[in-house]
């Protein structure tokens, strides 16, 4: 199954790449930028799937996003979430 995930952008890098953070964690992912209809900016949430940022979302969207996903993955496995 793939998931696509809440991640911010920490970092704008050269050819249409950024350096983003999931959730509140150490992980960071490199992701491509080009799918995005306006330029993103530091600060910015996206959806990530499979290295794309698929669409922006607001900081509330995500942080309701990242919380449903922990509740999941707490409820399944019986440990907190990793993000």
């Amino acid at each position: 199954m793939c998931l696509a995930i809440p991640a911010q952008i920490v970092e704008l890098q050269p050819e249409g790449m950024a350096r983003v953070r999931v959730g509140e964690s150490d992980t960071y992912l490199t992701a491509s930028m080009h799918l995005l209809p306006e330029p993103p900016r530091v600060g910015d949430y996206v959806i990530v799937h499979a290295g794309f940022a698929l669409h922006s979302m607001n900081p509330q969207e995500a942080q309701e996003s990242l919380a449903a996903l922990r509740e999941l993955v707490e409820a399944s496995d019986g440990v907190p979430a990793p993000f």
